[in-house]
């Protein structure tokens, strides 16, 4: 395919000088097109070490991986084992919530869509046994509920993790097991590891932490997140070749290189359906289907594009798909900026072979106009963070965040100003962690001020 090999040329050349530009230590970019693929990485994968990136190194590719769990999940169905629209208590009996009466109800639909309404962000390590997402379904008895199951979309780890472990019972072996039989097997990769013990036999990207924002990152002091959250992102990780290989069967309908059938050809497309609206929230994408993100901006005259991104301990992964064209760009980072590097390579290659322009990451406007902020302002909190919203003397509207568990290691707290962007929607004055952040206020106490903040996640009021 002429044009593949002229953008492969293109990245051979400029993926170096984007790395240094924007302080990336490493990244690897494949290409899936036409049939074909064309890979190319560059930089390092840990500057403590200065081992070189090459096409067959190993970078984490966090959140992606629920698209792997979803597609784990959709086979069950095409086995005639799971319904979606059964409660999960079905397949999971032991599974239960602060409010039982929601875990009664929650849906596996539900799960995979982000609408089970619990609180999601919980990291709880349960060990490094072959029992550790067993062990870590069985400690969310005090998890909140935040909204009744399917009102609303609200970013969920810990549902992937139950995800994780339904499929765990249904196929009578451990998360890791299932993808490597199910997924990897007969989609013939061979460089990609669902954990540290099988990535230690290949080129593995370090993550890199900056210490303050003008600094440049430095190894982080660990690989992983804890296993026990593996079904949500927290360790799977592989060559850019070997993740445009799993979107390629999905661009055929679940049908792999070889023909072997992986996935059902309705099972595919039912992934890719818009089913669930999302507030304003610029990178995360505007609808969500049973695992696949789904990017209005994106599309316009040229199609459609489906994704999903990933980022751990100091990695960013990026994965986008157009289906009415065929073809799917991968993007693995190790630290820097990675959103520069992702909207000018994935932004170019999906310009070139699809016509399809990325829409740009929301920033603020200088001229922003002061808004009433008397709807928006109190304290709001999660297991990860307690975030107050503000409004000083002057008008201008505040935000400080104070990071908790796990992430009270790796944030220092953080005071931003909000500035007007669309609506109850305000965005960061300034980036954080390479973004503008959108922050949207939806739903109603009862007095009229906001019962959410919503980032992806949707943070409960909890004070005035």
């Amino acid at each position: 395919m002429p044009k593949l090999r002229e953008l492969s040329a293109w990245l051979r050349t400029r993926l170096p000088a984007l790395l240094a530009e924007h302080r990336v230590p490493g990244a690897a970019v494949a290409v899936y097109a036409g049939g074909e693929i064309v890979d190319h990485a560059a930089g390092v994968l840990n500057t403590g070490t200065g081992v070189e990136a090459d096409a067959d190194s190993l970078f984490q590719i966090g959140s992606i991986t629920k698209v792997w769990t979803a597609t784990l999940v959709m086979q069950l169905v095409d086995d005639g084992v799971l319904d979606l629209d059964q409660p999960v208590r079905k397949y999971l009996p032991e599974f239960v919530l602060a409010d039982e009466d929601a875990a009664a109800r929650i849906t596996v639909r539900q799960l995979l869509t982000h609408t089970a309404g619990f609180e999601g962000d919980i990291f709880t390590d349960t060990g490094r046994g072959a029992d550790c997402v067993e062990k870590y379904v069985a400690t969310l008895g005090d998890v909140p509920q935040l909204f009744a199951p399917g009102e609303m979309f609200s970013y969920n780890n810990a549902a992937f993790c139950v995800l994780g472990r339904l499929v765990e019972v249904l196929r009578d072996k451990e998360y890791g097991a299932c993808l490597q039989d199910h997924l990897f097997a007969p989609l013939g990769l061979t460089h990609a590891a669902p954990s540290p013990y099988e990535a230690i036999r290949f080129r593995a990207a370090l993550g890199h932490l900056s210490p303050s924002p003008d600094a440049d990152p430095e190894p982080a002091g660990f690989w992983a997140l804890a296993p026990s959250n593996a079904p949500a992102g927290s360790m799977l990780a592989m060559r850019a070749r070997d993740l445009v290989t799993f979107a390629a069967m999905h661009l055929n309908d679940g049908a792999g290189s070889d023909g072997t059938r992986v996935l059902s050809a309705d099972s595919a497309r039912a992934m890719r359906q818009r089913l669930v609206e999302l507030p304003d929230l610029g990178l995360f994408g505007d609808a969500w289907g049973l695992g696949w993100s789904l990017f209005d901006g994106a599309g316009g005259a040229g199609g459609t594009v489906v994704g999903h991104d990933g980022t751990t301990i100091g990695q960013s992964a990026f994965l986008r798909v157009a289906p009415e064209h065929g073809v799917a760009v991968a993007l693995l980072t190790n630290g820097g900026d990675p959103i520069a590097v992702y909207a000018e390579v994935v932004g170019h290659l999906l310009r070139e072979l699809t016509g399809i322009e990325l829409a740009a990451p929301p920033v603020p406007d200088p001229a922003a106009p002061r808004v009433d902020a008397s709807r928006y302002v109190g304290e709001y909190s999660s297991s990860v963070a307690d975030i107050v919203v503000s409004q000083d003397a002057d008008g201008r509207v505040w935000v400080e965040r104070v990071p908790k568990g796990i992430f009270a290691e790796l944030a220092e707290p953080q005071k931003t100003e909000l500035v007007a962007m669309n609506g109850d929607t305000l965005i960061l004055a300034e980036p954080m962690q390479g973004m503008y952040i959108p922050h949207a206020f939806v739903g109603d106490d009862g007095t009229g001020r906001a019962l959410y903040l919503h980032t992806g996640r949707a943070d409960r009021r909890v004070r005035a």
